[in-house]
């Protein structure tokens, strides 16, 4: 299965919006979109980028 930026990236943003979407419902909006959602998209570039050039590194070999 071949994968490009958008196929990859789709599911990831997804996750990301349900999960704070729940969040929400628990904690307090203002300290969801203040602390939780920033935090969750750096956590998730850069999870991603390092799951990417790990796949590059597995490919390569």
């Amino acid at each position: 299965m071949e994968f490009d930026f958008t196929r990859s990236v789709a599911p990831l943003v997804a996750i990301v919006a349900v999960a704070t979407v729940a969040l929400t419902a628990v904690m307090q909006p203002s300290t969801v979109f203040m602390m939780v959602l920033p935090s969750m998209i750096v956590f998730s570039v850069v999870a991603f980028y390092f799951g990417m050039r790990h796949g590059e590194f597995r490919t390569a070999r």
